[in-house]
């Protein structure tokens, strides 16, 4: 991989155009640092310096955050370079890493802030992308893991460019001594108990005694990984596209598994978790799905969970979906007046319609919401007879891990309908007659 050409606002210009610039607003996330600062300056000098802003983000985690800002605004302003500052509330969960909570917050927040048809860019270059390449080998990661960071990717309502991937830190250092450039030095970038660090300050100035050019040949490295990985996602698009139900993307048929070669299947599963926007699973969790959850007995309850997301098998498909938190308990009083929120943040509402659903005069009764303790029996509008709800929930096709989550309205302590589902035979409104119908959104699919 040779040294791209001298590093200059024209020679940006050109790697920009390269990467499909658009002819939107241009914003630079610019943190105040080194590489931003280069960023920053170089297309202040170019022919996008008239569309040009940048955003500088306070996570508020640094004593000296409230200075940075200062300096960034005031390095904006010498190049004549509108600036915005977004303050961000960083709330790490137990557990999670404070660097990957920091960077989803950040990212947003800008892409709330950018207008349609903006590109974002960001000053990430090839030690970056070496570095985050040896993290994700390190982690065991196939090639999406591997591909590290795209050169251009859709964001938000626009697009976000990474134009200095083929340029070394050294590079950037060198250019921002040339032109007497002020930045600021984080601390953290110090701090060896970071994974990253270590690699950036301990690992690859080893590789590099040996391979002075070890950053750029991972880094494309990380570019062939990515071209693999496009293969991998057409040919995984093709397996999933006579299976694939737009009604119903979180079912996958078992047929889609049924490919003789346990790689295409796992390949396929991969695709279809990414496509609904779920965490990528660890490589265990997909050998367990197809190994043990897919084979498994057609009445069998298997399951398979990973940290954001889960697969289960119900019947002849697989399912997923995200969490679903502590099941609901207790009752909920309900004047029907506005739309109830659920405990798991779905609503409730009662809709006038014709001919159809609970009678109007449900509406002058005392209601209340509960959820499944067990035994709850009613008679389905236009049935015949009584039936359990246990049964009547497996007739129609029900998901298990969604029956103990059904809203059960009472009317005057009366089951007068199951959410989703049906209502009672003996509160239903009459053929053209005025009815409620009972409405209940932002819930997970029930089938």
């Amino acid at each position: 991989m040779g040294a791209p050409p001298e590093l200059s606002p024209t020679a940006l210009a050109a790697r920009l155009a390269e990467l499909g610039l658009g002819s939107g607003p241009v914003a630079v996330a610019f943190s105040g640092g080194c590489d931003s600062s280069v960023l920053l300056h170089l297309l202040a000098q170019g022919p996008l310096a008239t569309r040009l802003s940048a955003i500088h983000c306070d996570h508020g985690l640094q004593p000296e955050a409230a200075r940075w800002g200062e300096r960034c605004a005031a390095t904006c302003a010498a190049l004549a370079v509108p600036y915005q500052a977004l303050s961000l509330a960083v709330v790490v969960p137990s557990g999670a890493s404070l660097e990957a909570v920091a960077r989803e917050a950040r990212y947003a927040a800008l892409a709330a802030r950018l207008p349609a048809g903006a590109t974002l860019l960001t000053a990430h270059h090839a030690d970056d992308q070496a570095e985050t390449l040896l993290l994700m080998a390190l982690r065991g990661s196939g090639p999406a893991g591997l591909a590290a960071m795209p050169e251009a990717a859709p964001f938000g309502r626009g697009r976000h460019l990474r134009p200095l991937l083929d340029r070394t830190r050294d590079e950037l250092e060198v250019y921002a001594h040339q032109h007497g450039l002020d930045w600021i030095e984080d601390p953290t970038n110090a701090d060896l108990g970071r994974d990253r660090n270590r690699l950036r300050h301990r690992v690859l100035p080893v590789l590099r005694e040996r391979w002075p050019a070890a950053s750029r040949s991972l880094a494309r490295a990380a570019l062939l990984a990515g071209e693999a990985d496009r293969l991998l996602e057409a040919l995984a698009d093709a397996d999933l596209a006579p299976y694939r139900d737009p009604a119903a993307p979180h079912r996958l048929p078992l047929a889609a598994l049924a490919h003789p070669d346990p790689a295409r299947a796992r390949n396929a599963l991969r695709r279809w978790i990414a496509v609904l926007g779920l965490p990528p699973p660890p490589a265990t969790a997909l050998e367990r799905v197809v190994a043990e959850v897919a084979p498994a007995r057609r009445d069998a309850r298997a399951r398979v969970d990973w940290p954001g997301a889960w697969i289960a098998k119900h019947r002849d498909a697989l399912h997923a979906g995200a969490p679903l938190g502590a099941l609901p308990l207790g009752e909920l009083r309900w004047d029907a007046q506005a739309a109830l929120r659920l405990p798991d943040g779905a609503t409730l509402a009662l809709e006038p319609v014709v001919g159809e659903g609970l009678a109007a005069s449900c509406a002058g009764r005392t209601l209340a919401v509960r959820f499944r303790v067990g035994a709850e029996a009613l008679r389905p509008s236009g049935a015949a007879h009584h039936r359990p709800l246990k049964k009547l929930l497996a007739e129609r096709g029900v998901v298990p891990w969604m029956r103990a989550r059904l809203p059960l309205l009472y009317a005057d302590g009366e089951l007068a309908a199951v959410a989703g589902v049906c209502v009672a035979h003996e509160l239903a409104a009459g053929p053209g007659t005025p009815g409620l119908r009972l409405v209940w959104r932002g819930h997970p699919p029930l089938t």
